[in-house]
């Protein structure tokens, strides 16, 4: 079994008193089912699952009241052998953007307080306004993505100590002894290629061949464009595809802005992007904004045309490459913009799941721009990120002409290091750690 933090978040869901009805919400295909059906079998006595795409059927059972002793009553009739046991059963939702009613009922089973209840769903198909009554302030909400780097090490079996002695040179601003900073870093490149959609790991770990790699690569990637035909209305469907297609083409340009020439010639804003706002929502995509000032809140100076577009796993953005650049990557062969751009990605890879919205800045009368700014704890963190071990310019002229910026962070393939400009050095693999 893979190790995933979500299982120490629902723990702690578990330990709360007057729990409220849980919803897990991420891409698909990343192990949110999985996840549930482990920590409900580990943590209860008795473990109900319904799923409403392999069984449609299980809708009837909120067609009528809501009520918990009808949906009991409804339920021993479509799983008969279940046991519902009070304070100690744990029922799952899977997939409930399919059933309109079932997202009602969570509000009725959290009122109710004899059972726990856990849904699961994606972005896909889910269309509130078809929710008869949507459970406001009862329910918890818990963002669930793809193994980030930390977790493919625990898949690799490295030892907790190894990640806790380099989170503590993180904080402390120490070199990572040579050995652990080489290995992880060789780590790093093998997630790049990899990324961390559960199943690609299993099968890496399972068999260390990158072309059986590559093949689950492709194939979750065709699932995801069927999601498309299968979820997005007709009229957004075909312009979805053509907009996911095109992100190995948005970032292989200098300045990766995403461009709707590139979808089409003479590819206009107007026509796509209601398709990239459904990508968005459908968890397929995450958005890198241009900001037009550096000050808090970023989220006040951003242009919402002008973007830059990532896969929501590095995974999938590997079945859009030829198999060939992963050779490169694993033996750090890359030059040049591929082997920045590359970088940039993981960079922002690793920020999305961690929870942070990522935006981008460009001065065109200074000839500068920062590749990723945070906001963390109240503040602005602008990051670099360089496919040597280059000089930081950029960052050291925003922090010379914006004083509110304490500190920036340069990844590279080097160690640590702090400048006097309060510019920090880190290795790519530490962006685990922010």
């Amino acid at each position: 079994m893979l190790m995933r933090k979500a299982m120490h978040t629902m723990c702690e869901w578990k330990a709360k008193e007057n729990r409220k009805s849980l919803v897990i919400s991420g891409a698909r295909q990343i192990g949110k089912t999985y996840i549930v059906r482990a920590f409900g079998k580990e943590s209860y006595e008795s473990f109900v699952e319904l799923n409403f795409i392999e069984n449609p059927e299980y809708k009837a059972v909120f067609e009528g009241g809501l009520d918990v002793d009808s949906l009991l009553l409804n339920l021993s009739l479509y799983v008969p052998t279940a046991k519902f046991i009070p304070g100690k059963t744990l029922i799952l939702l899977d997939e409930i953007q399919e059933c309109a009613e079932a997202v009602t009922s969570l509000k009725f089973w959290t009122q109710d307080q004899r059972y726990d209840v856990v849904a699961t769903g994606s972005g896909l198909g889910m269309n509130y306004r078809q929710t008869s009554s949507y459970p406001v302030g009862n329910v918890e909400y818990m963002n669930m993505y793809a193994l980030d780097f930390e977790e493919f090490l625990w898949a690799n079996n490295v030892s907790q100590d190894v990640i806790e002695k380099v989170r503590d040179c993180f904080q402390k601003r120490l070199l990572v002894p040579h050995a652990i900073h080489m290995k992880l870093l060789d780590y790093l490149r093998r997630y790049m290629v990899i990324g961390g959609m559960p199943e690609v790991v299993k099968t890496y770990i399972d068999t260390k061949n990158l072309k059986d790699v590559d093949d689950v690569q492709r194939r979750l990637y065709r699932d995801y464009i069927v999601d498309i035909a299968h979820y997005a209305s007709p009229d957004i469907q075909i312009r979805a595809e053509k907009c996911y297609r095109s992100i190995p083409a948005q970032l292989t340009k200098e300045n990766h802005k995403f461009q709707y020439k590139e979808i089409e010639h003479g590819g206009r804003a107007q026509k796509y992007y209601s398709s990239v706002e459904w990508l968005l929502r459908a968890d397929m995509v995450q958005l890198c904004k241009l900001v037009t000032d550096v000050r808090f809140d970023l989220d006040d100076y951003a242009r919402d045309d002008f973007f830059r577009a990532y896969t929501t796993d590095l995974s999938l953005l590997m079945a859009m490459k030829d198999f060939s650049l992963k050779q490169h990557i694993v033996e750090n062969t890359l030059t040049g913009n591929s082997k920045g751009g590359i970088y940039e990605c993981a960079i922002a890879d690793a920020l999305y799941k961690k929870g942070y919205q990522i935006y981008f800045y460009k001065n065109e009368t200074a000839r500068k721009e920062i590749d990723v700014i945070i906001q963390k704890d109240g503040k602005l963190v602008p990051i670099e990120v360089k496919s040597g071990n280059t000089q930081a310019n950029s960052l050291k002229w925003l922090m010379k002409n914006n004083r509110d910026i304490s500190y920036g962070y340069k990844f590279a393939d080097g160690n640590i290091g702090v400048s006097e400009e309060g510019i920090i050095t880190l290795p790519l693999y530490m962006v685990a750690f922010i």
